[in-house]
């Protein structure tokens, strides 16, 4: 094999790639490349809850319309809970919850799901999220170890431990086809060579990477180093799915979702919603994240601005009520996907209480970039649902808690995520 190696000098650039016999493959952000973008700103598992969805919002809920007054079990339901109070006992409404250290408003949309600090002056490596430490530890058991999904673009909170993250799906149509539809024969036979094609990717271009090795300080060799073995992960779980190459694609009664309105976002939502109740079904995966990142919402009866507007309504009432139009929907959206997984059966009672599922935002406050208060409701899981759980909005309790004990439920044994103080208060099986 011929190496081609790099004269870098005492500075890299970030479009600098490792090649060799073919393969290009771009270099994370080092210390080395800094310049080339100005200065640096500076709970017991009882083997149930198996199963992991969350559904991220990028413009929040409005607090007033979602929040109960009363915490407990006796609350009155909100605006936004009057539509799901035949499944009360089936979720918890959680407030006065955060993820601490984290600001910045949209810009904290990374941090959603891993909980990784962040602010405007200091962005931290991005940690693992949940449903991606989840997939690597249970992952292998199904065809796909986790989807990624978002209503609209790339972008998802869902990251690898090494800080990179998972780009999404946004087409329905092309989702349900993965999941449910085989590959012709032809197809089949590309995707197995190309998983049996022989080294390493890693392999392929060692020459270049002890090379550059040698070339940059001890903590971006230590950056390096984590990005190599999260690539050769990659390559293994690839590995071990090409025995599903083959195999059957399970067959539902659905022929797929129809053409979602791109004017109406909830519709969007719903389509998405549909397909992953199927793919939890049967089996296809086991953990996914849907991150709702606001198409137009024009479509939406009484609604004629833009979502994104809305949400940044400045308590002008017009805005608040065309707001409200748009997240009630999505919250009656989120609570038809739990009346779907409750109504199919399975051997611990119903396939809702081996999924948990996570409705939250990286904005409590939308209109005014807030990251603290973020809007919560858990359900699934097998927990004793059907209450407020209420902290309190000035000094919030650490949302990562949660995650912890969404963790533990599924049964890994850990006892700290991100930066989680315990498991969460309140919140038993």
């Amino acid at each position: 094999m011929k190496s081609v190696h790099f004269n870098f000098g005492q500075r890299l650039s970030r479009r600098h790639l490792l090649r060799g016999a073919g393969v290009a493959l771009g270099l994370p952000l080092l210390d080395a490349m800094r310049p080339a973008f100005g200065a640096a700103g500076g709970a017991a598992n009882l083997g149930q809850a198996k199963r992991f969805v969350g559904v991220t919002l990028s413009l929040g809920l409005h607090n007033p319309n979602l929040v109960p007054k009363k915490a407990g079990r006796d609350y009155e339901p909100s605006p936004y809970l009057r539509s799901l109070q035949d499944i009360r006992d089936q979720f918890t409404v959680i407030s006065g919850s955060s993820h601490p250290d984290v600001s910045g408003g949209h810009t904290a949309e990374g941090s959603i799901l891993s909980a990784a600090p962040h602010s405007p002056a200091v962005t931290r490596p991005k940690t693992v999220s949940i449903d991606q430490l989840l997939a690597k530890h249970l992952g292998h058991e199904t065809r796909f170890p986790s989807l990624v999904l978002n209503t609209d673009g790339e972008t998802s909170p869902s990251y690898t431990e090494n800080g990179s993250m998972i780009p999404a799906s946004s087409d329905p149509m092309k989702l349900f086809t993965q999941l449910f539809v085989d590959d012709k024969p032809a197809v089949q036979k590309t995707q197995a060579e190309r998983l049996r094609s022989g080294r390493s990717v890693m392999d392929v271009i060692a020459a270049d990477t002890r090379s550059l090795q040698r070339q940059v300080g001890r903590e971006d060799r230590d950056r390096l180093d984590a990005w190599f073995t999260s690539i050769r992960e990659t390559e293994r779980r690839l590995e071990a799915n090409e025995a599903w190459i083959h195999e059957p694609k399970p067959k539902v009664a659905s022929k797929g979702p129809k053409e979602a309105d791109r004017n109406n976002e909830p519709e969007v939502m719903s389509a998405f919603l549909e397909i992953m109740a199927l793919a939890l079904q049967t089996d296809s995966t086991r953990f996914i994240t849907l991150h709702v990142t606001g198409n137009g919402v024009n479509a939406i009866d009484g609604v004629d601005e833009s979502y994104h507007s809305l949400s940044h309504h400045g308590r002008d009432d017009e805005k608040l009520d065309q707001l409200a139009r748009v997240e009630e929907s999505v919250v009656r959206e989120w609570g038809e996907f739990l009346r779907k997984l409750q109504a199919v059966k399975d051997e611990n009672g119903t396939l809702l209480d081996d999924t948990q599922v996570l409705l939250t935002s990286n904005l409590g406050n939308a209109s005014s970039h807030d990251n603290r208060n973020m809007p919560v409701l858990f359900g699934g899981g097998g927990y004793r649902h059907g209450q407020h759980l209420a902290f309190d909005q000035k000094q919030n309790y650490p949302l990562p808690n949660l995650y912890l004990s969404a963790i533990q439920r599924a049964g890994l044994e850990l006892d700290r995520f991100a930066t989680s103080s315990g498991t969460m208060k309140g919140l038993s099986i």
